[in-house]
C-alpha cells in the first residue's frame, strides 16, 4: 500500500493473466453471463460493476500491446466492450436493451472464435 497526502491508497489489482487468449475467453464469457441476468436478479448490480472493472482491466492491459492490438480479435472485443461500457456509464439504472444484447453476443462469440483460431 502507498500513502499519499496522509491517506491510504491501494494499488489497483488486475484480473488479467497476461495470456491474451485466456483473458479474452474469460472476459467474453463473464460479460455474456452478465448481460443475460434478469433485471430482478439480486446480484445484477454487483455483476455490472464487475463487468465495468473487467472491461477497463482488459482494455488497459492490451490496448498498448502491438502484438495483439492490431488483431481482429482485439478490435472485435474493443467494439463490444466500448458498447457495453457506454451503456453502463450512460444508462446505469436501465437494463441492457435486447438489440444491444444480440449485438454483444454476436461480437463476443466472434472474438472467441477468432482468438481460438489464431492461437
Amino acid at each position: 500500500m502507498f500513502f499519499q497526502f496522509a491517506s491510504e491508497v491501494s494499488a489497483a489489482k488486475t484480473l488479467m493473466t497476461g495470456d491474451f487468449t485466456k483473458d479474452t475467453l474469460s472476459v467474453s464469457s463473464t460479460l455474456k453471463e452478465t448481460i443475460t441476468l434478469p433485471k430482478e436478479d439480486k446480484g445484477l448490480s454487483e455483476a455490472e460493476e464487475e463487468a465495468v472493472f473487467l472491461i477497463s482491466d482488459y482494455i488497459s492491459r492490451y490496448r498498448n500491446r502491438s502484438q495483439v492490438n492490431t488483431s481482429t480479435t482485439f478490435t472485435t472485443m474493443q467494439t463490444a466492450l466500448n458498447a457495453l461500457s457506454g451503456h453502463y456509464k450512460t444508462f446505469a439504472n436501465r437494463p441492457v436493451p435486447e438489440n444491444l444484447k444480440e449485438r454483444l453476443n454476436k461480437e463476443l462469440s466472434k472474438a472467441e472464435k477468432l482468438v481460438t483460431r489464431d492461437n
